[in-house]
């Protein structure tokens, strides 16, 4: 029943009106209506209409199934058992240090034995040609490297943590900086999870919506010119409109910390809309009280409430599907005035409702009757017909406010963004347009994916802009062709389907709010307020923190180097050595660690988001070479002649 958990996976064998809310398993947006219909083995999950899953949700309806899977062998359970088969890989970053430590570990070893050698070719006393040796090794280590090297990335994870990006693994940090592609799911990340209104048609007239998730603030726009809810409450037919919307409705209205929906997520975006349109749903409820209802059927496809008013009349009000509303009127509402509707214009509206369903918008009708007072059978034969049309209502999950900037953030940074989502391909396209996602890329579903063999796919997967109806196994064949490309790959998610592809990811982003635990468990880094935007500001957080480790390195490289070549110089030339192994790890203690310290309390460079990311293939020393090696001699140069 409405509110349930499902407990297993289980076959509907009988169903009245029974939704099921899927996101967390297949990033569907909206509630799944259940059938009991028979459908082919091969079918997808997300299209798999005669099942109910484990650890989903009932929205509506009531029903009956036959568990068929649980535990383990449920989608659940499949998704966990592909999480646990990912081997965690070595980050970039310490793949670096490795080759770093390789080759300084091999210059010192070469150096140190060749100057011990030289020594006792020389004649010199065994002891003296080891103290030699052993002084070089010392001067040559950065001994401070490792906690001045976790001390900045601590630093930087706190950074980040301030601005809602919780850093799970230390190492993390540094990837972000490398990141080259942004794999980003569309439901609760580039959008709130929370269906809107956005456009309104009625009295031949187009009106736009605006406003944020379930926040009753926003207004009405007509070409451009705002209205304000006293204006919306003067215009009848807006307020017929939005009155149907608010009464025609089982959905509730709620503030908690924030406003919240209690019901359809549909049916809650109306209750908003009639709120910015003036229209309380609490003072219209008692204004018209309901007497009667014809409840939702996908055969009927619309829904119809009774009401009286004060003045002891009787209205249906009527909403659905515009086909089928069109159907049963026979009046439009225009001017104020009730005429025949004519089948010109009944095309006309239909045009209008599919303009508005290409722009992924989800289109519903609306229509009134008044009834007769001794009408007391209310039933569809004798109050769905002969209606009067008012108007069409789109409503969509729209991109968050702050997406749009975030996503041009990244174009200019050389990073590539992604959407890779459960939801319709129509869906998926309208909004990756309006952020600026996508623009002359490709556009996949999952069926087309599985059509494509791997050598296939990996010839297109660069110029991919939009995933849409793509299953975990989906998910995890993309973060694999582009980490095969090369690629430094961030992956986003907060479903159960999300987590194994996150974890395979070179960097895994989870959902902080809407994610489930598996997800964040599987993830690298959680975003606090589950904002795409948060993203980006830790990609540029993590480009600081290699900043200040690449300056702290060479800093610590140019002062120990110098020592160095001073005492292979004092070696080779037979002079006594100038400095002590204890002399230089304390000099290395004191004047290395303090200034190298500092280093990585430099504040964050402005420009670093106009520069392209980094090649994965690059050295940590990239471009610092000339530096280091003037400085060397240099420093060495001054420390010969001054001893």
């Amino acid at each position: 029943e409405t509110g349930d958990r499902v407990p297993a996976d289980s076959r509907v064998i009988e169903g009245v009106e029974l939704r099921t809310n899927e996101a967390l398993l297949t990033g569907e947006s909206t509630p799944v209506k259940k059938v009991t219909t028979a459908l082919n083995a091969e079918t997808s999950v997300a299209d798999k209409k005669n099942m109910i899953f484990m650890a989903t949700h009932t929205v509506y309806g009531r029903g009956k199934a036959v568990v068929t899977s649980t535990g383990m062998g449920t989608e659940f359970g499949k998704i966990a058992t592909m999480v646990q088969a990912i081997e965690t890989e070595q980050t970039p970053l310490k793949l670096r240090l490795d080759r770093f430590a390789k080759r300084l570990g091999i210059l010192v070893a070469v150096v140190c034995t060749a100057i011990f050698l030289l020594g006792r070719v020389r004649g010199d006393p065994l002891i003296e040609s080891f103290m030699m040796a052993v002084a070089l090794a010392v001067s040559a280590v950065p001994e401070g490297l490792p906690a001045i090297m976790t001390v900045t990335l601590a630093l930087g994870a706190r950074e980040l943590a301030k601005k809602k990006a919780i850093i799970r693994k230390l190492s993390s940090v540094e990837i972000l900086g490398s990141t080259t592609i942004i794999c980003s799911d569309k439901t609760d990340t580039l959008t709130k999870g929370e269906m809107m209104v956005r456009e309104v048609y009625t009295n031949n007239q187009k009106y736009s919506v605006s406003g944020n998730g379930y926040d009753p603030k926003g207004v009405f726009t007509r070409e451009g010119d705002t209205i304000n809810s006293r204006d919306s409450r003067e215009d009848h037919h807006l307020t017929l409109l939005s009155r149907i919307s608010a009464l025609c409705n089982n959905a509730k209205l709620v503030k908690e910390d924030t406003w919240q929906i209690m019901g359809d997520p549909t049916e809650g975006a109306l209750l908003v809309a009639a709120a910015k349109a003036g229209i309380e749903p609490g003072e219209t409820d008692n204004r018209f009280p309901r007497v009667g209802e014809i409840p939702f059927s996908s055969e009927r496809k619309c829904m119809t409430t009774i009401h009286s008013t004060q003045h002891e009349e009787l209205f249906a009000y009527v909403k659905g599907a515009p086909e089928v509303i069109l159907e049963r009127c026979n009046h439009p509402q225009d001017k104020s005035e009730v005429r025949e509707l004519t089948e010109k214009e009944k095309e006309k509206i239909l045009i209008i409702g599919e303009e508005m369903a290409g722009r992924a918008l989800r289109v519903l009708g609306m229509a009134y009757r008044r009834l007769t007072n001794d009408l007391k059978d209310f039933t569809e034969e004798t109050v769905e017909n002969g209606l009067i049309f008012v108007g069409l209502t789109g409503m969509i999950d729209p991109p968050r406010e702050e997406v749009k900037e975030a996503n041009r953030l990244c174009e200019q940074a050389g990073i590539k963004t992604v959407m890779i989502t459960g939801d319709h391909k129509l869906t998926a396209v309208a909004i990756a347009k309006e952020i600026g996602m996508l623009k002359s890329g490709l556009v996949l579903t999952g069926a087309e994916l599985e059509e494509l063999s791997d050598l296939e796919f990996e010839k297109i997967v660069e110029d991919v802009a939009v995933y849409a109806r793509v299953s975990p196994e989906h998910k995890m064949r993309v973060v694999n062709a582009l980490k095969k490309k090369g690629h430094i790959v961030a992956m986003t998610g907060d479903g159960v389907n999300d987590a194994p592809a996150v974890k395979n990811a070179d960097i895994g982003v989870a959902m902080g709010i809407t994610g489930t635990d598996v997800t964040r468990e599987a993830s690298d880094m959680v975003l606090a307020d589950d904002n795409f935007a948060t993203i980006v500001e830790a990609v540029k957080g993590g480009r600081n923190i290699y900043n200040k480790i690449r300056n702290f390195i060479r800093f610590l490289l140019s002062s120990n180097f110098d020592e160095l070549l001073v005492l292979s110089i004092f070696a080779m030339a037979g002079l006594p050595i100038p400095l002590l192994p204890a002399m230089i790890l304390w000099i290395n203690l004191v004047t290395d660690g303090g200034p190298a310290m500092a280093l990585s309390m430099d504040p964050p460079t402005e420009d670093v988001m106009l520069r392209p990311p980094r090649s994965p293939n690059e050295g940590i020393l990239h471009g610092m070479t000339t530096f280091i090696l003037a400085y060397v001699v240099l420093q060495s140069g001054t420390t010969i002649t001054t001893f």
